[in-house]
This record gives structure tokens, sequence and C-alpha cells, in this order.
């Protein structure tokens, strides 16, 4: 086979300058034939075979070949034959005496035939698409896994991210308030992989038992789900091109955070600030192509929507509620009841019936106790004892004052105090901390050393008057001798020549 630059020469030689085929097939050390072949064609007829190459070797074990081909489409990537595997077993297996290339050549032209091809789709304006990835990110100086909620708008290529803790059905719809939220608007209809935050069950026909959560999600905002095949990505490539890039470009280099609030408004900034991109082959930027998207949603619901998980549970006899492997306190009166939990991606609200009485951090470790201290405090002050080694209050730190306050009643009233410092630390069930605080300091520098006069002093704060301390309750403080002013002491004030 010649080079296309031969053909050229013998052409230019033969056609360009004119001399003749034999003298170009003298010059170029070519036969006529071939000169012919130059002149009538411009470049090189392709090398077509009229049939497929003889593998005497091979032929008999291609079958074989095929069939652990076809085996391997239904397992696991990982655990799929390589040419190298497939060359041992039918040597070790079948008797092949053959060569490891011509095995590998057969098994990589297989692969490609098997390969799916896919029809060009089109993606008409209002409809997204979902999907979570993952990437690695440093929250608060730790290196961690990052759970990143994407939403895609196929039509305009706009794109909104979140990342969350964990992949959790609270992240799944949080991701879907914030995300309808950036937008605007309700799409007509959003795609999704068959996540178990969305799907329950695939029936036999095909058709999706929809989780409780998500079919909430769908009755809050009615917007239609579709759902791509089992193991199918490609069937939302838009959204799976959009994680990849996604992470190259907003999450590479790793990003660093003090927080996930802050980790995510940059990520909303980001993703705003790319509808100033033209995608792909469109003359438009994203925010242009956008407007046609936004055209085509729906409003947003007036009604807000809880992206929580609702869960039933039952108070412990220790007064605490679990909730994915966590312990939560409530006040201690609710214990051994049925209550409620919302699980929610940045903290835990806890209902008995509709009153809600206990509401913390979300934790994302395991086997953690969560407990807020007030909600001890009133079976503390039955069991004063216990004040030194009940485990909610280890580690509640308080102002340098409540410590002072403790040893001056213990050293003033024994036991009577500690249930006095007790009764002052339950003022905080309904008082601001730094309010309960001032209103201790004052009452140290007064010596007023009781649990009435702290609680005096915070309401008359709280009701910008003076205290009103009644003093016969605190002998030990000096008294005041007042004395009686004369009408003729005044005369004193009145200028002279007046008098």
């Amino acid at each position: 086979m010649y080079a296309v630059e031969k053909y050229a020469a013998v052409r230019r030689f033969v056609i360009v300058e004119g001399n003749s085929q034999r003298a170009a097939a003298r010059v170029f050390g070519i036969s006529r034939t071939t000169v012919d072949k130059m002149c009538t064609y411009s470049a090189p007829p392709g090398y077509q075979r009229t049939k497929p190459p003889a593998k005497p070797k091979l032929d008999p074990f291609i079958p074989i070949i095929d069939a652990i081909l076809k085996a391997d489409a239904e397992a696991p990537k990982k655990q799929r034959h390589t040419a190298k595997r497939i060359f041992e077993r039918i040597r070790d297996e079948h008797g092949y005496d053959g060569g490891y290339t011509i095995v590998a050549d057969y098994v990589r032209a297989a692969r490609q035939r098997r390969s799916e091809k896919f029809v060009p789709l089109h993606h008409p304006a209002g409809h997204a698409q979902v999907d979570f990835g993952e990437a690695i990110g440093i929250i608060g100086g730790e290196r961690r896994k990052l759970h990143v909620f994407f939403m895609d708008l196929p039509y305009s290529d706009a794109a909104f991210m979140k990342a969350y803790p964990a992949e959790t059905t609270e992240a799944f719809l949080d991701g879907h308030v914030s995300a309808l939220a950036f937008f605007g608007g309700v799409p007509q209809s959003i795609l999704y992989d068959n996540t178990k935050l969305a799907v329950a069950r695939i029936c036999g026909d095909g058709t999706r038992e929809r989780t409780r959560a998500f079919t909430s999600l769908i009755s809050h905002y009615l917007f239609r789900d579709r759902f791509g095949r089992p193991g199918k990505g490609n069937d939302k490539g838009k959204v799976e091109g959009l994680v990849k890039n996604g992470r190259r470009r907003f999450l590479t280099p790793v990003p660093v955070a003090a927080s996930f609030e802050e980790l995510n408004a940059r990520l909303e900034a980001a993703c705003l600030a790319d509808q100033d991109r033209k995608a792909g082959r469109h003359v438009e930027t994203i925010g242009e192509r956008l407007l046609s998207d936004l055209s085509a949603f729906r409003p947003l619901p007036t009604a807000p929507f809880e992206p929580c998980e609702v869960r039933a549970a039952q108070v412990s006899s220790t007064s605490l509620v679990r909730y994915r492997s966590n312990d939560y306190s409530v006040p201690t009166t609710h214990g051994h009841r049925s209550v409620t939990v919302k699980g929610f991606v940045d903290e835990v609200v806890i209902l008995a019936g509709s009153e809600e009485i206990a509401r913390h951090p979300r934790s994302y470790e395991r086997g953690a106790f969560v407990f807020d201290p007030l909600h001890y405090l009133a079976l503390i002050e039955q069991k004063p004892g216990a004040l030194d080694q009940a485990a909610p209050l280890q580690g509640w730190e308080l102002p340098d004052e409540f410590g002072h306050l403790r040893r001056l009643l213990e050293a003033r009233l024994g036991n009577k105090g500690k249930r006095e410092f007790i009764q002052v630390l339950r003022l905080m069930e309904v008082l601001d901390q730094n309010l309960v605080a001032l209103a201790v300091a004052r009452a140290i520098k007064l010596g007023a050393l009781s649990f009435d006069a702290v609680k005096q002093i915070a309401v008359a704060r709280l009701e910008r008057r003076p205290p009103q301390l009644d003093l016969e309750r605190y002998p030990h403080l000096p008294k005041a001798n007042v004395a009686v002013t004369r009408a003729a002491d005044y005369a004193a004030l009145m200028p002279a020549g007046t008098r």
C-alpha cells in the first residue's frame, strides 16, 4: 500500500508535468499498472477484506469464548474476565495450544461488537435529572467523604449541587427543596436511577414501589418521576456527566471549608456563575437557555416542604430516644412515652403528639449520646446526690459565676445549698443563660445567696426594673442605718439671703 504522498507525486509527474506513465513507472520504481491506478484515484483505496481471516487454532474455541463473554455481562464489573484469564481458561480447561495474542485480539473485537449503542436523545425544556455523587473534602479541619446531591436541567445544562455528610433520606429530600428553590420552580419531570431513597421495590412488571418519603415529596411538588433502566446509568447521561464534571470543576482541588454551610454557599455561587458559560455547541449561554426551562416550570408551592425523615420511637427509662444509631435526650417527664422523631440534615426534632419537646444538633456518629442538661434538672432536683455524677451534665460548660455560687451556697447551707443551686440551674429552663449568669453575678456581689434572690434579680432585669429583695431572708447582710432628716437640714441648700 502506497502512501498518499507518493500518489500525489506520481499524479503530479504525469498529469501536471505531462510525462508518460511508462516514464513514471521507471522514475518511481513501480509497475505501469500501479501508475495507472494512481492516475485514476487521488488517494489509496482503503483495504477491505472480503471475508474474515481464518484462525484455524482458535476457531473451535470461539463458542467457548463467546459464552464466557455473555456470562460476564451479568457479572459484577470487578469479577469479569480479562483476555488473559480467558486465555488461561481455554488453555487449562479446554486444551487450547495457540498463542495469547490471537485470543486477546478476538476478545477485544468481540467486546466492541457487544458494546451497547445509543440513540441520541432529545431533551425538551422543563425537565430535570437527579443523582448523588461522592467526593473528598476537608470540613472543619477533618478530611471526610462528601455526598453531593446533583440536579441537572438537560435542556439548558443548568446545574445545582449541595454537599452532605451522608447520603440519607433527609439529604435526598433537602437536596430537592434546595435545588427547586435555587431554580425558582418545579420541573415537569425528574429522572432518577433506582436509588433506594426513592424506590422501595422494583416489581416484576417493571413498575416501582416508591418510598413513603419520596411519595410525600412528589405529592407536595407534583412533578412526574421517571426512572432509568436498572444498571443503565447512560439513561441519564447528562447528570452522570455532571457528577464527573462537577467533581472536576467545582470540587478540585480538594475543597477546604469550616463547615458544610460554608462549602454549600460556595457551590451554589459556582453553579450560579456557571450559567454565564456556553455549553457544547450552543451559541447561547446556559443562563439564556435556562429561561426556556423556567418558562416550562410550574411555580413553587406556597407552603414549604419539611425535608425530614419521620419515625415513631419510644422514650427509654433514661429519657433517651434513638434515631439512626444515636440517642437524643428529652425532658424526664416524657420517660417511657411514645414520640415522633423528625430527622433533618442538621438537627433532630422530637415531638410528643404535636408538641415539640426536644431539638438537638444532628450527630452522624454511631453510638453517640446527645444530651440537653436542662432535660434532667427536674429529676436531679429530686435526687440532688446525682448532681456530680449525672452523665448529661458532664462537659456542660457554664460561666465561672455558677461554680462560685455553688461553693458559697454549699458552704453556707450544706445539702440545702446544693438543692438551691439546682433550682438556680433550672431557671435556664425558661430564661436565657446569659441573663441567669448576670443575675448570679449580681446576687454574689450583693451577698444575697439564694435561688429566690437570683430569680428576683433575673426577672427584674428582664422587666427593666430594680429588684425587690426581701432583706429579712438574709440576716447575714449588714444593716443600713438611715437617719431621719429634719426640715431645718434643707436650709443649707438655699441661697444666702433667702432663708
